[in-house]
């Protein structure tokens, strides 16, 4: 928020942002330190808490408007308040100073982007109403609310958005599926549930731009039926919880929610749910589950929740960035979106830089982008400096790519051609000191004490996998216990009922296949090109 109401039109604006990644790093302290030195001297300013700009290797990355733009100054600590005022960081000046990193738009790094969903972040106040209606705001939902229902539904399948929580369905048939149950209440559930390691797009997205979010899930209500929705977060996400409540209030004061959304005659309600802290809970029945207020377990399908969802009713349950990316959907037009991506990956996916990596952070980018280019033009290479040998790619259950299949796509269909999965776009790298036989036992054991416990395959085939590896990592190299491993994977994935028990084999296998000189395994020799 503003710190100053009445702020005089003199003042120059100071932007420091408030999301968890900063408080962390000090933000609070920083913001109350620049206050302090300005009234010390004087000085007019207009503080803003902006959302981050995904830039996290630089925060807290504090910007200071002038009339070329906003001027930047990353890594900022309190102790650099009073000489940046010396240099006359608020006219201008401070360019010299070792904080400065020039005008933030054209920092490479954020400049190469292809930023859609994510074209507000850390533009904003997250909770001004009049910032969000300034960059596009409810101009999607508008659209939707002037269409003909059936019509917003195709055109949501022809924009070839699918699914970003990691399974890659296509939203629009969801909505399709939905819209034409007939039930007397319909639900939007908006999966926020992102416990993936090296993931934090749905964490930027609802802090500093909560009214996407909103807006999004809004126009799936009106399009599907929907009349109530939940968005159900981690409770690891205290502070994304309490922007979305806040958010919430103020877009039902303005008349976005409520019996009559706009005076469009569609009803519309919205509230948040936080979780209990069960990694599992991020598969869609589970947390289904868990919103009814029952153990979060798995349940079996069919039916799907499109037609039996939330007690039992249809039910549209898409993940944050999915919905966030439905306005500008309706903003821009289906071709608008269709136009980026490749293949049957349409649209750009927030790609996450996690792990070893010098410049961590959030890109946004077309389908299409590699491995390589992500590591090495935005990421920089590893932080250790040492060359980086392995990228885990869609969380804690994906596969390690060894620098073989870095040059790959990054597409759905590219990626399951080789076993693996885009996912989440989360990517956590690792340098040539990892022990990649280490890193699959683990995925096993957070398989074991992640598991709801329903389906035996996970249950007991994850507890026997991590015996399985100790033995192997222990000397014990036979034949037997490498196809044991394999043979256990196999079940594991074909016999589990969700994607925690069918995708923890993913890393194992990976490992196995690409580091087994880590298991004390010989690498099996390549075949010779025809």
């Amino acid at each position: 928020m503003n710190s100053q109401a009445g702020t005089p039109p003199s003042a120059v604006r100071i932007f420091v942002p408030r999301d968890s990644s900063a408080l962390a790093l000090g933000a609070d302290a920083l913001a109350a330190a620049i206050e302090a030195e300005a009234a010390r001297r004087g000085v007019a300013i207009e503080l803003v808490r902006n959302g981050s700009r995904g830039l996290l290797w630089l925060e807290p990355l504090v910007e200071v408007q002038t009339s070329a733009g906003r001027v930047g100054y990353g890594n900022f600590e309190a102790a650099d308040v009073a000489s940046l005022f010396d240099a006359g960081w608020l006219d201008g000046g401070g360019s010299t100073h070792a904080r400065a990193v020039g005008l933030v738009e054209e920092i490479p790094y954020l400049k190469r982007q292809q930023r859609l969903t994510f074209a507000r972040l850390g533009l904003t106040d997250p909770l001004s109403i009049d910032d969000y209606l300034a960059h596009e705001g409810l101009v999607g939902l508008k659209a939707a609310l002037a269409m003909d229902g059936d019509a917003a539904v195709e055109a949501l399948i022809e924009s070839g958005l699918r699914g970003r929580g990691g399974a890659a369905f296509p939203a629009g048939i969801k909505w399709r599926t939905v819209r034409a149950a007939k039930a007397a209440q319909k639900y939007i559930v908006c999966n926020a549930d992102e416990g993936d390691s090296g993931t934090f797009s749905d964490r930027l997205s609802m802090e500093g731009d909560p009214y996407g979010l909103i807006e999004g899930m809004i126009i799936a209500g009106v399009v599907t039926g929907a009349t109530r929705g939940y968005i159900y977060v981690r409770s690891e996400y205290p502070h994304a919880i309490a922007m979305l409540n806040a958010a919430i209030e103020r877009a039902r004061e303005a008349g976005w929610l409520g019996a009559s959304v706009l005076g469009s005659g569609h009803a519309f309600e919205l509230e948040v749910a936080k979780g209990a802290g069960s990694y599992v809970c991020g598969e869609e029945t589970a947390l289904l589950e868990s919103l009814e207020g029952k153990r979060g377990i798995v349940r079996a399908k069919p039916p799907v929740p499109a037609l039996a969802g939330l007690y039992g009713q249809p039910t549209v349950i898409n993940n944050v960035i999915t919905l966030a990316t439905v306005p500008v959907i309706f903003a821009r037009g289906a071709a608008y979106y269709r136009d980026f991506g490749m293949g049957r990956s349409r649209g750009t996916l927030p790609f996450q830089l996690a792990g070893n990596i010098l410049r961590g952070g959030l890109v946004e980018l077309a389908f299409g982008v590699t491995l390589r280019e992500l590591i090495d033009e935005y990421g920089g290479g590893t932080a250790s400096g040492r060359p980086a040998r392995a990228v885990q790619v869609g969380g804690p259950l994906g596969t390690y790519l060894p620098e073989s299949q870095w040059d790959i796509p990054l597409d759905y269909e590219a990626y399951a051609a080789v076993g693996a999965v885009v996912g989440h776009g989360g990517l956590v790298v690792h340098d040539d000191t990892s022990n990649l036989a280490e890193l699959a036992q683990y995925a096993m054991h957070f398989c074991a004490i992640e598991s709801c416990g329903k389906c035996t395959p996970c249950r007991i085939g994850s507890t026997r996998g991590v015996e399985v590896i100790q033995r192997i990592r222990n000397g014990d190299t036979s034949e037997k216990q490498v196809q044991l491993l394999r043979d256990l994977c196999d079940t594991m994935v074909s016999g589990s009922l969700c994607a925690m028990g069918g995708m923890t084999p993913y890393p194992v296998r990976s490992a196995l296949d690409h580091f087994p000189e880590d298991f004390g395994l010989r690498a099996e020799p390549k075949a010779a090109a025809a």
